[in-house]
C-alpha cells in the first residue's frame, strides 16, 4: 500500500494569497477502513548555531527555537472507506486567508547554512490504534504575493571598484607588493532575484600574470542569540569569469545567474537576517597557489586580491 502527494504544479511554487492544490493518490491491493484523510500545512524559520561560528556557551544552545510562520490543518475526507486500486482525493487549501488583515509575515523558502525557511505540506490517514498512520510529506516553494512586491527598479544599481595592491588588508606576495597591479569594474549591487548580477571588469596592469579571477556570491547570515549576534558568511556559489593571464585593458563581461533555493530577498527580521555580498577574486600564478589548491576561497591569501561588495536581492513584479 502506498501513499502519495502531487501538488497542482511542477515547480512547486505558490503565493500566500493562493490556494495550495493538489491530489493525495492511495494505492492499495484491498479496501481500507480509516478515520479521517487530515491535510496539515507547517511553515517556519529553523535558526541554528553552530560551534564553529560561535563561543562555547553558544554552541550549548545549538538550535534556537524555530520561528513559526504557518500551520494549519484540515480533513479533507471524514471517516469511511478507500476501494482496492488508486484512489486521487483532490485537495485546495488557502495559505492565507483571503480578504482578511494578514498579519502574518511569509518569508521566501530559502535553504542556507544556519538559517532556512521551508514549507511544508503533510497528509495523514488516520487508521486507529491497530495500524499505523499512512502520511506523505512535501516541501513546496513560496514567493511573495506579486502585491506585496517592488515595481521593478528601473536599472540596477552599479557600484565602481577597483583593485590594487593598496586597497588590500591582508599580506600579499613580495612581488605583488612591489610590482603593483590595478583591476577596475563596475557591478550591480542591488538585483531583481530573476535577473543575473551584471558588471564588468578590467585588468588594467599586473606585475605577477593572473591564473583566475572568480566571482564568488556570499550570504552573510545573523542570528541573535540573547543579547548577541552571531554572524557567520559562507560561499553559495563560484563563478570564474577569466582563466589564466587576461588581456591588459580588455572588457571582460560579468553575468551571474542567482541559484533559486541559495538566494531570497534580502531579510532583515528581528531575530535574525539574511544578506548577502559579492567578492571578486583575483587569484595571481605562484608556486605556493600550487601548494594548496584547496584553500578556502573565502579566505585571503598571499596570492589572491579581493574587493567585496554588498548586494541587496529584491523579488520584483
Amino acid at each position: 500500500m502506498s501513499i502519495e502527494l502531487k501538488l497542482s504544479r511542477a515547480s512547486r511554487i505558490y503565493h500566500p494569497s493562493e490556494p495550495l492544490e493538489g491530489k493525495i493518490i492511495v494505492k492499495s491491493s484491498s479496501s481500507i477502513s480509516h478515520y479521517g484523510v487530515r491535510l496539515t500545512v507547517n511553515g517556519s524559520v529553523n535558526l541554528q548555531i553552530r560551534g564553529g561560528s560561535a563561543g562555547i556557551i553558544e554552541s550549548l544552545y545549538g538550535v534556537v527555537k524555530p520561528i513559526s510562520i504557518l500551520n494549519k490543518s484540515t480533513e479533507v475526507r471524514p471517516s469511511g472507506k478507500i476501494g482496492s486500486g488508486t484512489t486521487e482525493i483532490p485537495f485546495s487549501m488557502y495559505l492565507r486567508q483571503p480578504g482578511k488583515d494578514n498579519l502574518e509575515r511569509f518569508f521566501e523558502t530559502f535553504h542556507g547554512a544556519n538559517i532556512s525557511a521551508q514549507y511544508l505540506v503533510t497528509v495523514d490517514i488516520i487508521r486507529g490504534y491497530l495500524h499505523k498512520t499512512l502520511s506523505a510529506t512535501v516541501e513546496f516553494i513560496v514567493e511573495s504575493d506579486k502585491a506585496d512586491l517592488l515595481e521593478r527598479p528601473v536599472s540596477p544599481e552599479m557600484v565602481i571598484f577597483y583593485i590594487t595592491q593598496d586597497t588590500q588588508r591582508h599580506p600579499l606576495l613580495l612581488e605583488l607588493k612591489s610590482g603593483g597591479f590595478r583591476v577596475t569594474g563596475k557591478m550591480s549591487t542591488q538585483c531583481s532575484l530573476s535577473d543575473p548580477i551584471t558588471g564588468e571588469l578590467t585588468v588594467e596592469a599586473s606585475a605577477v600574470p593572473i591564473y583566475s579571477i572568480d566571482i564568488h556570491l556570499l550570504r552573510v547570515e545573523s542570528i541573535l542569540l540573547g543579547e548577541k549576534i552571531v554572524t557567520e558568511t559562507s560561499l553559495i556559489q563560484s563563478t570564474q569569469i577569466a582563466d589564466g593571464d587576461v588581456c591588459h585593458n580588455m572588457t571582460l563581461p560579468i553575468y551571474i545567474i542567482l541559484p533559486r533555493l541559495l538566494t531570497c530577498p534580502t531579510i532583515l527580521a528581528g531575530p535574525f537576517s539574511i544578506e548577502f555580498k559579492v567578492s571578486v577574486v583575483i587569484s595571481f600564478q605562484s608556486q605556493l597557489y600550487k601548494l594548496h589548491p584547496k584553500s578556502d576561497p573565502t579566505t585571503p591569501t598571499l596570492w589572491t586580491a579581493m574587493e567585496s561588495l554588498p548586494l541587496e536581492l529584491v523579488r520584483t513584479r
